[in-house]
């Protein structure tokens, strides 16, 4: 086997194995993303996933005004509103908080948080239907039993877990469609 051809050989089996070790960005196909992360996306202003990297609770400087808490992500992932890379705050109403802590730092999520209203205010689409954890090889954890927070797994969606950047992109495309 000549020297070159043994070359041509190597970088194609080197190529197929990063593919198949590290995964490519893919969109996924329409069947594979859930109908239930579809519905909360179109209902979504801001799409990103990324890390808490802090929780300022702010009381209400006046009777007229509502406590509220800044939540600061790191963007990982910019899907639609923000930008990846970039520190991005939002705010939500304090009263969200009254059952538990409703974020940690350093947690890594997937959110789908409303457009914020006219007071500056946002939330989770569906509360916590909005707000999917990510591990840390990067995909989305789907709640698989019911009444669990967060989507619930299709049928169609519980043989493999889901990468955030393959959502990402597929979210993108349908938007684009």
């Amino acid at each position: 086997m000549s020297s070159h051809l043994l070359r041509i050989l190597l970088a194609s089996s080197l190529a197929v194995f990063s593919a198949l070790v590290f995964g490519q960005n893919r969109a996924l196909p329409p069947d594979r993303v859930p109908i239930e992360l579809q519905q909360t996306a179109s209902r979504a202003g801001i799409i990103f996933s990324g890390r808490v990297t802090s929780i300022v609770p702010t009381r209400a400087a006046s009777p007229d005004r509502a406590a509220t808490i800044t939540i600061t992500f790191q963007v990982e992932d910019a899907v639609r509103g923000v930008k990846a890379g970039q520190a991005y705050s939002f705010r939500e109403w304090a009263g969200l908080w009254s059952a538990g802590p409703r974020y940690r730092v350093g947690q890594r999520l997937l959110l789908f948080l409303y457009a914020p209203s006219r007071l500056g205010l946002t939330s989770p689409v569906g509360d916590r239907s909005g707000m999917l954890s990510v591990d840390l090889q990067g995909r989305v954890l789907l709640p698989s039993q019911p009444g669990d927070p967060g989507i619930a797994r299709s049928a169609k969606t519980a043989a493999a877990p889901l990468r955030v950047k393959d959502i990402a992109l597929s979210l993108r495309r349908m938007r684009e469609d």
